[in-house]
């Protein structure tokens, strides 16, 4: 069976191959997505706006702490794959245990640090002191001091779900997220509804689900049923591991935290150029909505990232070229496919979704709005995604970095600084335009060093060695 894996990695046909790694990844990340969706549905249409402005405001928090487990899960996934296409799989065991240990520092330092030192300055300085309703702050701040300390057993379960992709076991990984889902889908209601917890509710029943979707993880990898097993004697660090793995994740680290760094520049400039807190807050609120509709509508990109990943990995550390380009084009094909479609579905049904995740008409009408202007160029970002998870996939962490830091830093940041100063009329109106310019110019500037690698491909070219 362990061999199968690897055989199928080497020779098996690509669309099946990436189909059958895609769909459990696809299932998986959209199972980590409706942790969110599900807790502002229930948040958004039981406790009011200030409630879903407040989950909003924490998304940028939580992004930084989730771009630290991207950082060593798909660091690690990564060097797992490499290292079993160059047949080194004990090399791959010490990954598995360094990810471990990795995941165990950052547990234990992180939460202490986040909630005394960091928690009420971030978020005060996100929305400018009072741009928003007091009653948000206060939502945000009960929501993340309850999940902050469970993060430890979150970051786990993923980070392990990486690595059991990464050895050719996505249904595994699917069904570790699968039962915390479930889980979370039964507790929500309950904890929000029936004891009237509301947001403290949607927090407790995410951190329980996700520590049983740990407890399955280890459980997987502790049964002697993976093609990896875990022993704790390589639970710890590895002075020739860790740099590479932190070297190859820092692409998605990156582009995670980008991720964290513009929510907290979206939020502050809504709240900034709001004419009044309540205007201020209806604006952050509909971002939350645009941004949780966006994630639905681009998630089986993810999906496809995640399947064509470990083909692309495995072929590269094979010196397969031939395979290697043809899951390149593959994922390109279909990734730009999901990002058209999910830009006319936005388009499309604008009001229906937003009006989802809120029910007062207020939020209802600026999330519509936000839909309709803010994701309106998304069709063309397949590109961006496709180049970032090649280039992170065959280890080549630089030009991965560079590609994940464009769309969102180097475009977008500079056009919500410059836009509202341009539009001092309609400063929100210009806030919202620059997404889909931002979207813009990463498309163009992406083509460039993707054609180029699309030509090394084709003529069989490798470096000396796959270490990047």
């Amino acid at each position: 069976m362990k061999q199968t894996q690897l055989e199928e990695l080497a020779s098996g046909k690509i669309l099946p191959l990436l189909l059958h790694y895609a769909w459990p990844a696809l299932i998986t990340t959209t199972l980590n997505l409706m942790y969110n969706v599900v807790d502002r549905i229930f948040v958004g249409n039981v406790c009011g706006a200030d409630a879903i402005a407040g989950l909003s405001l924490t998304f940028p928090i939580m992004s930084v702490i989730a771009a630290v487990g991207v950082l060593i899960g798909a660091g690690s996934g990564a060097v797992i794959s490499i290292f079993l296409g160059e047949k080194r799989m004990a090399d791959a065991e010490r990954a598995l245990g360094q990810c471990v240990a990795m995941k165990g520092i950052f547990g234990i330092v992180m939460p202490p640090l986040m909630i005394f030192f960091f928690l009420d300055p971030i978020l005060r300085m996100m929305v400018g002191g009072d741009g928003v309703a007091p009653e948000t702050l206060d939502a945000a701040r009960l929501y993340l001091n309850i999940v902050i300390p469970f993060s430890f057993f979150s970051h786990l379960a993923f980070g392990l779900s990486n690595c059991m992709r990464a050895e050719g076991s996505p249904k595994q990984s699917m069904y570790c997220m699968l039962v915390g889902f479930g889980i979370n889908l039964i507790l929500d209601p309950i904890f929000i509804y029936g004891f009237g917890w509301g947001i403290a509710g949607a927090a407790w029943a995410t951190n329980i689900a996700m520590t049983i979707s740990c407890l399955v993880a280890f459980r997987y990898y502790l049964s002697g049923h993976s093609a990896l097993r875990l022993h704790w004697r390589t639970v710890r660090m590895y002075k020739d591991l860790a740099p590479r793995v932190l070297a190859i994740g820092l692409s998605p680290f990156l582009m995670q935290f980008a991720g964290s760094i513009i929510n907290f520049a979206l939020n502050n400039a809504f709240a900034q150029y709001a004419p009044t807190r309540e205007f201020g807050t209806i604006q952050i609120a509909a971002f939350g909505i645009a941004q949780t509709v966006m994630m639905i509508f681009l998630m089986p990109t993810m999906g496809i990232q995640q399947g064509v990943g470990p083909i692309i990995g495995y072929n590269w550390g094979a010196r397969n070229a031939a395979r290697v380009l043809s899951a390149l084009k593959l994922g390109m094909v279909l990734i730009s496919a999901i990002c058209v479609f999910g830009c006319i579905m936005q388009l499309w049904l604008a009001t229906p979704l937003s009006r989802c995740f809120a029910s007062d008409p207020d939020v209802v009408s600026a999330g519509a709005f936000g839909l309709r202007i803010g994701c309106c160029m998304i069709w063309c970002i397949g590109i961006n995604i496709t180049a970032n998870v090649y280039f992170q996939s065959i280890g080549r962490p630089r030009t991965a970095i560079l590609l994940s830091l464009l769309r969102q830093v180097l475009c977008l940041l500079p056009c919500v600084w410059i836009l509202p100063m341009l539009m001092p009329a309609r400063p929100v109106l210009a806030i919202w335009l620059a997404m889909p310019i931002s979207d813009a110019l990463a498309f163009v500037a992406t083509i460039p060093p993707l054609s180029r690698e699309i030509r090394r491909l084709r003529a069989g070219r490798f470096p000396a060695s796959s270490a990047a």
